[in-house]
């Protein structure tokens, strides 16, 4: 067999493959679908400005769920919450997941929010357009802490609970704690243009 031929078809968790579609025109450069067997980039993106724009969404999604309180620092625990919680979308929905965390994230990302501007000592709130990297860093943030809250105190596990996180979002339902955090911000953002 020659090197032509030999074509290496990576997938995600060994089974997920990233050929998926964004359609967010916005969101295209930031969401990284990059084929990785392990997502575990290591911070080398830190240092470079976007650079987390390159770091695989997955990553993104396990760094997380990986927020200071019980989890923080384990990833190779939010690593199995995560892989998981996609096996349960697979099951609940019979699509990739990875095309119903992208669908999660592009309707829970919320296009507007608002800033404070002083003025003599006089505080206004100025509704702003979100920056498609910021608007990504809170979906995923959106997601995760729903499902920690969701979770807590709960019987139910926490993958379970991500996966119906996720699930909720890609299919913009308002039960979902990421559509309802961007909806409050957006309706906040529309009453002080």
């Amino acid at each position: 067999m020659s090197l032509e031929n030999l074509q290496l078809d990576i997938k995600v968790f060994s089974k997920w493959d990233t050929k998926v579609e964004i359609r967010d025109p916005s969101l295209k450069k930031y969401i990284s679908l990059m084929p990785v067997y392990l997502p575990h980039t290591g911070g080398r993106h830190e240092h470079r400005r976007f650079g987390k724009a390159k770091v695989p969404i997955v990553e993104r999604l396990i760094n997380q769920i990986m927020r200071p309180g019980r989890n923080k620092g384990k990833k190779h625990l939010a690593y199995n919450i995560v892989k998981l919680a996609f096996d349960i979308i697979y099951l609940k929905t019979g699509q990739n997941p990875i095309q119903v965390l992208v669908r999660a994230i592009e309707n829970s990302a919320p296009r507007e929010e608002v800033t404070r501007i002083m003025y003599g000592g006089i505080v206004y709130y100025v509704a702003v357009d979100v920056a498609p990297q910021r608007r990504i860093d809170l979906a995923l943030r959106h997601i995760a802490t729903g499902a920690k809250d969701s979770s807590f105190n709960n019987p139910k596990p926490i993958e379970e609970v991500l996966a119906e996180e996720i699930i909720a979002a890609a299919n913009n339902d308002p039960k979902s704690f990421a559509i309802k955090r961007k909806e409050e911000i957006e309706r906040i953002a529309l009453s002080s243009r």
